[in-house]
């Protein structure tokens, strides 16, 4: 089984609605720009935000429908993107974030 991996910024935050909960995905920082250190369980409050702000407006844009969901933290821009983290990965994409992978495509 193949795992998908999801590089972006750390501005961006996946959150994950199943069943009746709100899952927020804390992913390793493997590149800062700073020395200064992110709480990667905490990201949001960074930004002025707190994950019940974060649970509201996904649920305006999908009413609370199952899946992932993506959060630009910096601008405050929420997404619906899918039930799979592929899902994800091509709304990234579509942002110009990342890009296929070479060898996923590879008949050889």
């Amino acid at each position: 089984m193949l795992k998908t991996k999801l590089i972006h910024p750390a501005y961006y935050q996946i959150v994950r609605r199943i069943e009746n909960a709100w899952e927020f995905r804390h992913g390793k920082i493997f590149y800062r720009s700073s020395d200064r250190a992110i709480d990667t369980a905490n990201r949001e409050l960074e930004y002025g935000l707190t994950k019940s702000k974060i649970v509201i407006e996904l649920f305006r844009i999908n009413g609370g429908r199952a899946g992932y969901y993506l959060v630009n933290l910096k601008d405050r821009s929420y997404y619906y993107c899918g039930l799979t983290l592929e899902d994800v990965k091509t709304i990234l994409q579509q942002m110009g974030i990342g890009r296929p992978d070479p060898m996923e495509n590879s008949n050889g």
